[in-house]
């Protein structure tokens, strides 16, 4: 899948005009691409569009429309993109009371490194966490994690013969899983393969 480049932005002028259209066509999008794994985590999984949506809204945001705050903007969620041989997924942990929250992420540390992957009856591949940086310390995890998935020239075959897919999380304080995902979010999902 192609990279943005800044050829792909829109000015802060255009996205304000652009932006509920946009906003709106995002969440469409994401329907497709988010699946709710057990009560408290949410895999989104990323794409050109989400990340191009986050890049602007993050450009918005602060206000960025120098050159250089641009492209450091790229640099940043470029990584998040899929290379077409794998997935690359934002994790959520969702836990709406403070407290509930500060213990569930004290029991769930390693927790992204658990997350997998699986085409049809193919091993499970396990994720890659946070290559961006460390998001967990001795005491606590983070609620948000950044994973990739690499999957092999067989498994990308197979998901472009139908093949059905599963997500899920194998650690201790948390086993959930999603097995099979809905056609439409497979399908989704297969696009991203080259």
């Amino acid at each position: 899948m192609q990279k943005l480049a800044r050829a792909d932005l829109l000015s802060l002028e255009q996205y304000a005009s652009e932006r509920v259209r946009l906003r709106s066509e995002v969440i469409a999008h994401k329907l497709l691409r988010n699946v709710q794994v057990g009560p408290n985590m949410t895999w989104c999984f990323e794409d050109r569009t989400t990340i191009r949506y986050q890049v602007l809204e993050m450009l918005r945001a602060e206000r960025i429309f120098e050159s250089d705050g641009i492209q450091g903007e790229l640099d940043a969620y470029n990584p998040l993109i899929p290379d077409g041989n794998n997935w690359k997924v934002t994790l959520l942990l969702e836990f709406p009371d403070p407290e509930e929250r500060r213990v569930a992420l004290e029991k769930l540390i390693g927790v992204e490194d658990r997350c997998w992957v699986r085409v049809s009856e193919m091993e499970r591949v396990f994720a890659v966490a946070d290559e961006d940086l460390e998001r967990e310390n001795d005491e606590k995890t983070s609620a948000v994690h950044f994973l990739r998935f690499e999957l092999t020239p067989s498994m990308i075959e197979a998901m472009k013969s139908g093949a059905s897919l599963s997500i899920g999380v194998d650690h201790e304080n948390y086993r959930h899983s999603v097995s099979p995902l809905p056609p439409t979010v497979r399908d989704a999902l297969c696009a991203d393969l080259d």
